[in-house]
C-alpha cells in the first residue's frame, strides 16, 4: 500500500485552480474564487439567538421528561 503525502500548497493551489478552470472555464472560476463567504458568527452571539427562540419549558420537558403535576 503506497503512503499518501499531502501537496505543498502552491501545489495545491495550481492543481486546484486548473481543475476549476478546466470545468468551469475561466470567467466562472473567477466568479466562483470572488464569491463573499458568510461571517461567522461569534459563540456567544450565536448562543444567545438560539435562547431567544428557545421555548425553556419545552427545551427541559425535552431534556429531563415532562413534569409530573
Amino acid at each position: 500500500m503506497k503512503a499518501e503525502r499531502y501537496m505543498d500548497e502552491d501545489t495545491l493551489i495550481r492543481k486546484s485552480i486548473k481543475v476549476l478552470i478546466d470545468t468551469l472555464g475561466s470567467i466562472e472560476t473567477i466568479r466562483f474564487l470572488n464569491l463573499p463567504r458568510k461571517k461567522r458568527i461569534e459563540s456567544v452571539i450565536r448562543h444567545r439567538e438560539w435562547q431567544k427562540m428557545l421555548d425553556k419549558d419545552k427545551f427541559f420537558d425535552d431534556v429531563f421528561g415532562e413534569a409530573e403535576g
